[in-house]
This record gives structure tokens, C-alpha cells and sequence, in this order.
């Protein structure tokens, strides 16, 4: 299926195609397999089951280690099959798939999670992928919701385009020493956490209560502190046509929140991803960090196990945690692949119950393989065991983000990153950028349901 194009209110391309509407649940890329000169829609070919395939790690760098360990695993029992790693970092991956699937060299398989499927399913780049796993030994040992979810955020079909690996959750990092000095509480609620932020914060000492993210993946997290504080449950009003994000309760939220940039945090947050935002926490004296189950073993390494605890994401006034859903991750296979029957090893290889175990425990993330989901180690990782606790107990309500929107990326991280930064430097109003993205939102969802009905 082709895809139209059109040109948006902020004057950049969106692309659209029929994807679904419902998100059930989100917690928490070439053999290249062609000639070089395919794009998406490239049927592929089975192959021979055996040669070379190319993997596309979408977490380049902070995953490379353990992908290493598991494409040597993989190659012990596949002896005729060679895997030839590619890590792109997760801020490059988007624009990389997306050349790609213009010009031709894509992956037989890559990382392919919630976030980015709708695009890369509607561009008809990625094969369908029910058959294989109903045929194979994955049958049945896969964690339904994480399924559900990744079905409900590829297509209007409900076909599966990726095979889930793990499921994130958000996390608030906090520095127990820190914090057992100063007399502090955990911040278990959004004003402890304030309270907290400048209690601990010391500029002259360069000590500070808090690290934000102003550069790269930074909408998600302040999207999740806006509905964090705000209370409001979901991205959508009752009629599904206008989004909440620009609720007056969630433009004061942003205002608090951003509010704290240079006041609490290093002036460096403005331009801080997550590995640069981590490495600054981990290597300082910075009291909070929030990021996700992700990064629990980075801190670890830095600062052993009895200076910091994870704990799910504060409470508001009404005692109630809401949070914005994050992405479940997985592993797609592109349609332009010669050697598909080769790449789905590698996939049902990888996401195999000792696999499956040995990636998450390495990421802090929870395994979508039910078997990995029992091993001993989830209950030995704190905030993984408090993560999937906060979200069992009813003590949470998740906020749905639209992943199925095509455009969601591209609103989410191109379109408004730069507009976050300017609302940090006080050179744009929270309530001009909520605007901003509430009325690109809203053109996106009125196209998608012109669409699909």
C-alpha cells in the first residue's frame, strides 16, 4: 500500500495510512537483504534459509554489548547463518529506516518498536509476521498484552509487524544518600519532589535537585510530569477528536515543570539526552533523574545498589499515579528481505526464553517471553519488580499515547523538541507550545479518522 502525503500546519511532510486506533497497553532495520535498490513494498524472497542478514539495533550503543553476546549465541546454533550487527543510536534510527525505505538498503531485520511502527507499517515496509509465530516455537509463550499492543500500533489490520522483546516503564532515580542527608522523604508524591528539587540543589557547589531533558526523547518525559501532575487520564476527549495535552491543568503542570530548568538542574539539561542525562547523573551529585527501567543497571555500575533506589513515578494531590504509556519494544522483518526464513531465526532466537531473559536483565526491562518473565532476576531488580507492581495493583492509570497515528514520531520528537527547548529558555509560553502540538494532534487524528472511519 501507497501512502499519500501532505503538507502539515508546521510545513513539514506527514505521511498516512490506515493503522488502528486503539492502544490496549504500552508500559513501560541490509544483506543486507536486498539489491540496494528497494524501498518499501519490496516483496523480498525466503531465501535459502542460511548466508549472511543484517540486524539494525535500534539502541545502538547502550544495547550493543548484550546483542553481541546474544548474535554469538545465535550463530553457535545457527552455524549457517552469519549476523552482521548494525547499532544506530535510538535518536538516529527514525531518519535512518526512513532513507532507507526512499532509497533502498534496508535491514532483513531490525528493532521496531510501538513508537515508530505505525510509520514503518504504513509505508508497507515490514512483513506480516502471525503466520511464523503461530507455526512456530514463540507459539503461545509470548506476553499477550505486549502483542496486543504492537498489533494495535502497526496497522488497521491487526496483523502482528513485530515481535515484542520487552516492555518499559518510567522510573524516578533518586539519590538515597543525598537524600538521607538532607532528611528528606522519598518522593513518592509530585510536592516532595519539588520540595525535594530545591532543598537538594546547590549551584555554587554544583549540586542540584534534578536533571531535565531538554534534548533529544524529551517530550515523552514531559508529557509523563504533565499528566503526572495534572490527573487527567487520557490523551483524547470523550469524542476522540480534540487532545488534552493543551487542558489549562496540564499547561500549568508544564509551566511548574519547565520551570525548573537552570533553577534546580545544570544549565548542560538543555541540550541532554538520555545517555548524556544519565552519564551526568550517575558521575554527579544530582538528587532525581527520571528516565525508565532502561538505564537501572547504567546506575548500578556508577553507584552500586545502596546509593539510589527506582521508584514508579510520583503521586498526585488525589493520591492517584498517572503516567503517560511508554512503547513496548520488539523486532520487525522487513519486507524487502531475500533471506526472511534466516531473519525469522534470528528473531524467534532472540526473543526465546533464555535470550529473551539474558537482554532484559541487561536492559532492566520486563521480557516479553512469559518463561524469562519468572526468572529470579526480575525480583532482584527493585524498580523492575515496583514497575510491574505500580502497574498491577490499581495504583496507576495510563495515559495512551497515539502511537497508531503515523505522524506521532514526527510530532513527538522533529516537530516539538526544539519548541520544548524554547519553552525552557522562557523564549515560548508552555501554553504556545502546547497549542503548538495540541493543533498538529489534532489535524493528524482528523486525517487518520477520515481514513479509517
Amino acid at each position: 500500500m501507497k501512502i499519500s502525503n501532505r503538507r502539515s500546519s508546521t510545513g513539514g511532510r506527514r505521511t498516512s495510512a490506515a493503522v488502528a486506533l486503539s492502544a490496549v497497553l504500552a508500559l513501560t532495520a541490509t544483506a543486507c537483504g536486498d539489491d540496494g535498490s528497494s524501498a518499501g513494498g519490496d516483496k523480498g524472497a525466503e531465501g535459502s534459509g542460511k548466508g549472511k542478514i543484517v540486524f539494525w539495533d535500534n539502541n545502538g550503543g547502550v544495547r550493543t554489548d548484550i546483542w553481541k553476546e546474544i548474535i554469538a549465541d545465535f550463530e553457535k546454533a545457527n552455524p549457517d547463518i552469519k549476523v552482521e550487527y548494525v547499532g544506530i543510536p535510538s535518536t538516529d534510527y527514525q531518519s535512518k529506516v526512513d532513507t532507507a525505505l526512499q532509497g533502498g538498503g534496508l535491514p532483513d531485520v531490525g528493532g521496531v518498536g510501538a513508537a515508530m511502527l505505525a510509520g514503518f507499517a504504513a509505508q508497507n515496509a515490514l512483513e506480516p509476521l502471525d503466520d511464523r509465530l503461530a507455526k512456530s516455537s514463540l507459539n503461545g509463550k509470548l506476553n499477550e498484552d505486549m502483542v496486543t499492543s504492537l498489533k494495535a500500533a502497526g496497522g488497521g489490520d491487526g496483523k502482528l509487524y513485530s515481535v515484542p522483546t520487552s516492555a518499559n516503564n518510567g522510573v524516578l532515580y533518586y539519590r538515597t544518600d543525598l537524600f538521607k542527608k538532607a532528611g528528606l522523604d522519598e518522593p513518592a508524591t509530585w510536592d516532595k519532589f519539588y520540595a525535594a528539587a530545591e532543598k537538594l540543589t546547590d549551584s555554587g557547589k554544583n549540586e542540584f535537585g534534578y536533571t531535565i531533558r531538554g534534548g533529544a526523547g524529551s517530550i515523552a518525559q514531559a508529557l509523563d510530569a504533565m499528566y503526572g501532575q495534572s490527573g487527567i487520564t487520557s490523551f483524547w476527549d470523550a469524542g476522540g477528536e480534540k487532545t488534552t495535552v493543551n487542558d489549562p491543568k496540564n499547561v500549568a503542570a508544564l509551566e511548574k515543570y519547565a520551570a525548573l530548568f537552570k533553577k534546580v538542574t545544570p544549565a548542560a539539561d538543555l541540550n541532554n539526552d538520555f545517555t548524556k542525562m544519565v552519564a551526568q547523573w550517575d558521575s554527579g551529585t544530582i538528587g532525581m533523574l527520571n528516565h525508565n527501567l532502561g538505564s537501572y543497571q547504567d546506575h548500578v555500575k556508577a553507584l552500586g545498589t545502596e546509593k539510589f533506589r527506582g521508584i514508579p513515578q510520583p503521586v498526585g494531590s488525589a493520591g492517584k499515579r498517572v503516567q503517560v504509556s511508554n512503547p513496548v519494544d520488539g523486532m520487525g522483518l522487513f519486507k524487502s528481505s531475500k533471506n526472511k526464513d534466516a531473519a525469522w531465526k534470528f528473531i524467534e532466537f532472540a526473543t526465546s526464553h533464555a535470550e529473551n531473559s539474558k537482554f532484559n536483565k541487561a536492559a532492566g526491562q520486563v521480557p516479553s517471553n512469559n518463561d524469562a518473565a519468572k526468572d529470579a532476576w526480575i525480583s532482584e531488580a527493585e524498580p523492575t519488580k515496583l514497575a510491574a507492581a505500580a502497574l498491577t495493583d490499581g495504583s496507576t492509570t495510563i495515559v495512551q499515547l497515539p502511537y497508531y497515528l503515523p505522524d506521532w514520531n514526527t510530532i513527538s520528537k522533529a516537530d516539538n523538541e526544539p519548541n520544548f527547548q524554547k519553552v525552557l529558555n522562557g523564549d515560548m509560553s508552555a501554553k504556545e507550545f502546547l497549542d503548538t502540538m495540541a493543533g498538529q494532534l489534532n489535524e493528524a487524528q482528523a486525517e487518520w479518522k477520515s481514513r479509517n472511519g
